[in-house]
């Protein structure tokens, strides 16, 4: 037995794909929700992309002009 039962009591059961669905379906959003999920999304993975391509540019720097 790997966790006590009390833990598992915590943990979130396997749910079917009928029940995620149905869950999800029923979700409604409010007017501004969209905008607000996109710019959340931009700030979350916009600076992770620039990190990465400022690494390849200084490594093709490196390599190649200096």
């Amino acid at each position: 037995m790997l966790l006590p039962e009390r833990i598992k009591a915590y943990l979130p059961k396997k749910k079917t794909q009928k029940e995620l669905d149905e869950h999800y379906d029923n979700v409604e959003l409010e007017k501004g929700d969209i905008p607000a999920m996109i710019i959340a999304a931009l700030i979350t993975f916009l600076p992770v992309v620039v990190l990465i391509l400022a690494a390849f540019y200084g490594v093709a720097w490196l390599l190649f002009v200096r």
